[in-house]
């Protein structure tokens, strides 16, 4: 179905750089201290949140298996969704004291983010926020080992890190990526992510969802890039719903843990000019009002594509039909995407996810704030797709209430 006006680009060249070890499966995670020692660890950080780690015994399994590889430890605990400079900063500190030569992230996203500005910062002279404002780049890192519990971020197998930091200027959360925070190995037992609360698990799927959004929106012509990530979108919604219904199911664990890496480690934006305008654009709101990253990206996604879509169609149409499975017989290209949208955020809906932003943080949020905020920490624009002005955003802001 030809879209009148739109064209494509053709596949660009690319270097596809993916060395991180992945270990996979039931009681891997008491292959931690052996891992690390075939890495050449010497003394090890070990980072992680609290609370469910240790109750679950997982951070004793980790610690055991630590000492019975003779290796040397310290730790450094109570990361939070949405990690703060504050505790990167203290783990620097603790790093450098220590003599750290090796860290490993136990958790999620947030964990391992914490890990890799840690695992930077500490062999370089300066702030580690210059790298965050673009003020230096990293030339050199700590390796970063992760013992997965949370699948959504996909920072298990990717080269990005995300960090907010408050201060007098305001409120700044930004990425940067870099192959040296690439972690060296990923130990993913999915047994470790039954006992997630279930919002959890919804979170972390809408943004694992987001992760492939972010690079199949694109307007770089990739047939087989496209196709194989269709169907990995298709498989994780489809076992999210299993999910639901059987959170114990250990075969849609397993999908949707490795799903998770997949959707994160570069091979769905290889040859693809890719967009991230959404993850931008719900930066700003986990940033301001402290929610869920995923909870965020369900409202931000549907808002976005519904507003780029009506000047960039292509994409938009091949998604409701091949991912969202609309029937596409007897409607034009409008009605198609406007039931792939209306399609996506009731799957958002079944999982328990609001795609309401209102909703979601409870009041009226300050467009004109965030707005301000995202052209301080990203410039005047932003998103590949369709490149959008500060105006542009601000609508999708609305769009999204």
């Amino acid at each position: 179905m030809p879209i009148e006006g739109t064209h494509t680009i053709v596949m660009n060249n690319f270097i596809f750089h993916s060395p991180t070890e992945f270990i996979f499966g039931r009681n891997t995670e008491n292959e931690a201290g052996s891992t690390l020692k075939r890495y050449g660890a010497g003394k090890v950080m070990l980072v992680y949140g609290g609370g469910s780690a240790e109750k679950s015994g997982l951070i004793r399994k980790i610690t055991d298996s630590l000492t019975a590889s003779g290796l040397e430890y310290v730790a450094l605990k109570g990361v939070k969704p949405n990690p703060e400079a504050d505790l990167v900063y203290e783990g620097i500190g603790l790093a450098v004291r220590e003599g750290v030569t090796f860290m490993l992230a136990v958790g999620g996203g947030s964990v391992i983010d914490t890990a890799k500005a840690i695992a930077v910062g500490a062999v370089y002279s300066g702030d580690f926020w210059d790298f965050y404002i673009g003020k230096a780049t990293p030339v050199a890192s700590l390796p970063i080992g992760v013992v997965l519990t949370i699948p959504a971020a996909g920072s298990e197998g990717s080269c990005k890190t995300v960090i907010t930091k408050k201060d007098d200027l305001g409120i700044h959360k930004i990425s940067i990526g870099s192959e040296l925070i690439r972690p060296r190995f990923a130990i993913m037992n999915p047994e470790l992510t039954m006992t997630l609360p279930w919002m959890q698990t919804a979170y972390g799927v809408a943004d694992m969802l987001c992760h492939i959004f972010e690079r199949y929106f694109s307007n770089t012509e990739a047939q087989l890039v496209n196709a194989y990530s269709e169907a990995i979108m298709r498989d994780i919604m489809d076992q999210a719903l299993t999910l639901k219904v059987n959170p114990d199911d250990y075969n849609a664990r397993a999908d949707i843990m490795w799903a998770g890496s997949l959707a994160h480690n570069g091979l769905c934006g290889v040859g693809k000019v890719e967009d991230w305008a959404s993850h931008r654009l719900e930066h700003e709101v986990s940033a301001f009002y402290n929610v869920a990253h995923g909870a965020g990206l369900a409202c931000i996604f549907p808002a976005w594509l519904l507003y780029v879509a009506k000047r960039n169609p292509d994409m938009a149409w091949k998604f409701a039909i091949n991912v969202m499975s609309v029937n596409p017989q007897g409607l034009d290209t409008d009605h198609i995407i406007a039931h792939g949208i209306s399609t996506l955020k009731q799957f958002y809906n079944d999982l328990g996810l609001t795609t309401s932003l209102r909703e979601l943080i409870g009041e009226e949020p300050d467009i004109d704030a965030m707005v301000e905020s995202l052209r301080h920490n990203i410039g005047d624009t932003l998103g590949n797709y369709m490149p959008l002005s500060m105006d542009d955003c601000k609508e999708i802001y609305r769009l999204a209430l």
